[in-house]
C-alpha cells in the first residue's frame, strides 16, 4: 500500500508564497538542499493551478525574473523528470510537462485506489484545495511542514490552512537545518471535535 505525504513549505505565519519573494524567500541554505537532494522517489500529486504554475517554471524563467538561480533550476529539473499525476476537469490532454499524467476522476477516490493499489511514496506539491480534500477524507499518512524564518504578512499569499478541519498530529520528526529553517512532521488525525469537552 502507497503512504500518501502532504508537504509544504511555508513562511512562519503559513503562507505558501509571498509576491516578490524568490523560491524558498531566498533563504535555503547547504543543509536543507542536501536534505532535499536525498529524498526518496515519489510519484507526484497536483491540481489545475499547480500544474499550469510549475509546467510553466518548466517551461522558462518566470516573468520579472532574469534567470534561474542554481537551487531553483535543479528543483524544477528534479520534478519533470519525476512521475506527476494532475487532477483537473480544465485541462486537455494531452500534457505537456514531461512524465505528467491527467485524472479527471474525483480525486480522493482516485487517490484512494493508487494507495490501495500501489507500494511507492505519493506527495503532493501545493495545491492547497487537493489537500485539504485529502486529509478531510483521511487519506494522508504523514503531513511535513518546512517552515522558512519570515514573516510575509504585507506579502503572504495562499494561506495554507484556512478551510481545514481541526486536526491532532502526532510529532514523528523535527529538525532545524542551516541554523534557521525549520522542519516538522506530524501524523495527522482529523477531529470531529475538540478532544476535551468544555466545562459547564
Amino acid at each position: 500500500m502507497s503512504e500518501l505525504l502532504v508537504d509544504f513549505i511555508t513562511s512562519l505565519d503559513g503562507h505558501a508564497s509571498g509576491e516578490g519573494w524568490p523560491g524558498f524567500w531566498g533563504l535555503e541554505g547547504p543543509e536543507y538542499l542536501e536534505w532535499l537532494g536525498k529524498q526518496p522517489e515519489a510519484t507526484y500529486l497536483m491540481g489545475a493551478n499547480t500544474y499550469r504554475l510549475m509546467s510553466g517554471f518548466a517551461a522558462g524563467v518566470p516573468n520579472g525574473q532574469d534567470e534561474f538561480r542554481p537551487e531553483e533550476e535543479a528543483s524544477v529539473d528534479e520534478l519533470t523528470q519525476a512521475s506527476k499525476v494532475v487532477f483537473s476537469a480544465s485541462l486537455e490532454e494531452p500534457l505537456t510537462w514531461a512524465n505528467s499524467t491527467l485524472v479527471r476522476d474525483d480525486a480522493v477516490e482516485a487517490v484512494r485506489a493508487m494507495k490501495s493499489s500501489g507500494s511507492g511514496l505519493l506527495s503532493t506539491i501545493g495545491s492547497l484545495s487537493l489537500c485539504r480534500s485529502l486529509l478531510r477524507a483521511g487519506l494522508v499518512d504523514r503531513f511535513r511542514v518546512v517552515m522558512f524564518p519570515v514573516i510575509t504578512g504585507a506579502t503572504g499569499e495562499e494561506r495554507i490552512y484556512d478551510g481545514y478541519p481541526d486536526v491532532a498530529l502526532e510529532m514523528i520528526e523535527h529538525r532545524t537545518f542551516d541554523g534557521r529553517i525549520q522542519l516538522v512532521e506530524y501524523k495527522p488525525r482529523v477531529l470531529e471535535h475538540p478532544p476535551l469537552g468544555v466545562p459547564a
